[in-house]
């Protein structure tokens, strides 16, 4: 794609939580109609990342540094007063907790219609009209009946449908996705999948998905950045990264998916330990506490490596020559 197609660049992002950088230098880009995956555990700073580019991070948390640009424009320049005028409309977003996320004093109709009267999209009684066909989209049966009713009289997976309908109603430009399908069954989750299919193919709307779930991201993502203890480790297109993953832990992560082929007790694979605490990262690589491949040299942090020829795809790896050893090791079976 060309680079006016680029609807959001990251460059350089930090964020802070005391003096620890959760977000540390994380630098990603979004392109019109494209839907970027970023993947890893929890633990890494996916969401803090989402939210800083949001301008909603926590008043705990504190922007460092770099860039977040939205059609050019840097966001972390912005007033409170614009972002309000772009949230929802230009930039939106599908939140982590539902149930935390909308408002208990509200009936479910209001909210998702509240983006459209807010930013003069459409008047109240079409806003009205259209929150109801929004939330019959997502799967919510008798959408007129649950419009009328408040959050806490739904289920935690009807919640979840409300807010994805409140992100999706305006159609906006750039839909930031954070665990969209958590909680739901498969059938609704193929609805959501197909819903923001719809938007990329209609509007071209961006996608920035954050999710754990590699399935989800090999059937909608056409490009994937892994993230590792507050910083991004690789990075490519999704055909690349599931048939070469270049990272330790991307193989690692890639190695966790059930597979339907062997034995029926097959034992499901794990990476053992789990992210360290952000006060308590390994200088250097922050993955070699974990990683079968660690020797000295990981204890300086590795920049990024190119793996491919046109320089689409990148790993922070220090040992890109010797991934094959895994297998040998039993990592990946």
């Amino acid at each position: 794609m060309t680079e006016s197609s680029q609807i959001l660049a990251v460059e350089g992002l930090t964020t802070r939580i005391g003096v620890n950088a959760v977000v540390d230098g994380v630098s990603l880009a979004v392109n019109s109609g494209e839907v970027v995956a970023l993947v890893g555990e929890s633990g890494c700073g996916k969401s803090l990342t989402a939210l800083s580019i949001m301008g909603l991070h926590p008043a705990a948390a504190r922007i460092g540094g770099g860039s977040v640009r939205l059609d050019g424009d840097d966001l972390l320049r912005f007033s409170e007063k614009q972002l309000r005028g772009i949230r929802g409309k230009t930039l939106s977003m599908i939140f982590q907790e539902p149930v935390a996320s909308l408002d208990p004093l509200m009936r479910v109709g209001e909210q998702v219609a509240e983006s459209l009267v807010v930013h003069g999209v459409a008047s109240k009684s079409e806003a009205e009209s259209r929150a109801i066909d929004m939330l019959e989209k997502v799967g919510i049966p008798d959408p007129a009946a649950r419009a009328r009713q408040y959050p806490a009289e739904l289920s935690g997976g009807m919640c979840q449908r409300v807010m994805i309908a409140c992100a999706l109603i305006a159609r906006p430009r750039l839909l930031i996705a954070d665990e969209p399908t958590t909680a739901l069954d498969v059938t609704i989750q193929a609805q959501i999948l197909a819903l923001m299919k719809e938007l990329r193919r209609e509007i071209r709307t961006a996608i920035l998905l954050i999710t754990h779930d590699m399935g989800v991201v090999a059937d909608i993502a056409d490009r994937v950045c892994v993230m590792y203890a507050g910083r991004i480790v690789e990075s490519g297109d999704v055909a690349s990264i599931f048939a070469q993953p270049s990272h330790p832990y991307t193989r690692l992560l890639l190695a966790t998916i059930p597979k339907l082929s062997g034995t029926r007790k097959t034992r499901l694979n794990a990476i053992e330990g789990s992210v360290p605490d952000v006060s308590d990262w390994p200088v250097g690589c922050r993955f070699r506490t974990r990683c079968p491949l660690a020797d000295d040299a990981c204890e300086k942090m590795p920049p990024d490596f190119s793996v491919s020829g046109d320089d689409t795809h990148r790993a922070a790896c220090w040992h890109i020559d010797r991934l094959s050893e895994m297998d040998a090791m039993g990592e990946m079976a």
